[in-house]
């Protein structure tokens, strides 16, 4: 038996304005924002919270700013709007230190924003609730109903009601994964192989201790300081990706001795042999923290080598993740000043990863167009980061613009995908794929799929000034409000 069929039924259906996909990064601010717009907006996350990568991820959200003083000149801040708006609520509730500037590294993102992610869940739920999204926890897209081009509703199964039909007259595709679309036979890339990563939150650590330790040792690459547990100017982050700096090194070592080796090497004292464990299960030392005695942020990565939609290789990844998060902690006990007493103490329910599927846009993003600073006349937000800083950064002004192409998805009348899902150049994706830029790209899918579900007309037809108007008054930054730059 190699297939069945499913017999005909009749299932529940439900109808709205606008149908979000996904309550991540993105996924949030494109609800909140159609939400506010007017329409009636419903929410699809598969687990029991909101926040998805932003939480899950990293816990450090960079960069709303431009870079500054790496090209000596003032930083801007360029996102702005619903993303700003989270933020301000969440440090009102101490669950972010604001915009905080890197103190030592200023050629990658010298600007960082710590968020608290147990908080995040909260206050991003309250302000779902005050807008009046509803939102469907733990359900899953499970299927699309598209005619001739056009998206009529999506298939979803929840837990506690089945399988439901949602009608709406735009959706917005905010799964990371592409899931949505994918359902609704749009054209997509898919990268071979790509790290994966279920980052952790690790108990019992002495920050100053483990923090001197690295100073001590050459492999800091930057410190960021901020409030934690209420008091100001403590270490919240620690950039020491020295895994990487070193690699060399340790390969050299073990090549020319055959074993290990426990001993000073050059710049650091820091033994050989932990190098290569550490190596091995791809974890950085770096960290960002809130709270004093825990770090909310330990990554450890896992390339899958068939691709992110196989089902064996997602299960062997999850359970290698596992093994590497029990690794990585004895590592640390008993290599690192100050761990000794530590603990898993927070863990994703599953694996993250920072490329799904490459959903294919009117507009492709490329490279160039970062490195040049290019805007467009369609510009939906700004953005000002590059993820391979220093060695690529945003040319001109140190902007470049997202143009409202960028997310329309190709041969779709009512679809959008943000986030993760755009730029199918790799390098251009070190930048888009960035949870700012994320979060700017969902308030204007949000706002336009409102815009369009309320007069009646395709997402292209609407008027791009009625957009930007609605943009801009919501406090969007596009360039000082004056005429972008082609």
């Amino acid at each position: 038996m190699k297939t069945y069929t499913e017999p005909a039924r009749s299932i529940p259906a439900k109808c709205f304005d606008v149908v979000v996909a996904g309550g991540g990064t993105a996924g949030v601010v494109a609800a909140l924002a159609a939400a506010r717009t007017g329409a009636r907006t419903v929410l699809i996350e598969a687990k029991g919270y909101v926040g998805g990568t932003m939480l899950e991820g990293g816990t450090t959200l960079h960069s709303f700013f431009t870079l500054g003083k790496l090209f000596e000149r003032e930083s801007k801040q360029v996102v702005r709007g619903i993303a700003q708006e989270i933020i301000d609520r969440l440090v009102a509730v101490g669950g972010s230190t604001g915009h905080l500037t890197d103190a030592v590294n200023c050629d990658y993102d010298e600007h960082c924003t710590l968020i608290d992610v147990e908080k995040y869940k909260l206050v991003a739920a309250e302000m779902l609730e005050e807008a009046g999204v509803t939102v469907y926890f733990n359900t899953l897209v499970a299927d699309a109903d598209v005619t001739a081009g056009r998206l009529n509703g999506v298939v979803v199964q929840s837990r506690v009601e089945g399988r439901l039909y949602f009608k709406a007259a735009a959706f917005i595709d905010a799964t990371g994964w592409g899931d949505l679309s994918a359902y609704a036979g749009a054209q997509y890339i898919e990268p071979e192989e790509y790290s994966v990563a279920n980052s952790v939150g690790i108990g019992g650590i002495d920050v100053e201790r483990y923090t001197q330790y690295l100073r001590d040792n050459n492999v800091l690459s930057g410190v960021t300081y901020g409030p934690r547990d209420g008091r100001e100017g403590q270490i919240v982050r620690v950039g020491a990706p020295f895994h990487k700096v070193l690699s060399t090194l340790m390969a050299q070592h073990y090549k020319a001795t055959g074993k290990p080796a426990a001993q000073e090497a050059d710049s650091n004292r820091i033994p050989l042999d932990f190098q290569k464990k550490m190596a091995a299960l791809a974890m950085t030392l770096g960290f960002t923290t809130m709270h004093d005695n825990y770090f909310m942020y330990l990554k450890l990565n896992q390339v899958m080598k068939k691709g992110l939609t196989s089902q064996a290789e997602m299960t062997k990844a999850e359970l290698n993740l596992r093994r590497k998060q029990s690794e990585a902690l004895k590592l640390l006990r008993e290599y690192i000043p100050g761990c000794e007493n530590a603990f898993i103490a927070r863990s994703a329910p599953t694996l993250c990863t920072r490329r799904g599927r490459s959903v294919l846009c009117d507009y492709d993003i490329k490279n160039e167009d970062i490195l040049a600073g290019r805007h467009f006349e369609d510009d939906i937000a700004y953005f000002g980061f590059h993820d391979c800083a220093p060695k690529m950064h945003v040319g001109g002004d140190g902007t470049y613009g997202i143009p409202l192409r960028a997310i329309l998805v190709r041969d779709l009348d009512n679809l959008f995908a943000v986030g993760m899902m755009i730029s199918t150049d790799y390098y251009a994706y070190m930048s888009t794929r960035n949870t700012v830029s994320c979060m700017a790209q969902g308030q204007a899918a949000g706002t336009l799929a409102a815009l369009a579900a309320l007069s009646g007309v395709p997402p292209r037809q609407v008027p791009f000034k009625d957009l930007r108007d609605k943009l801009t008054q919501d406090g969007v930054y596009l360039g000082e409000n004056e005429p972008p730059r082609n």
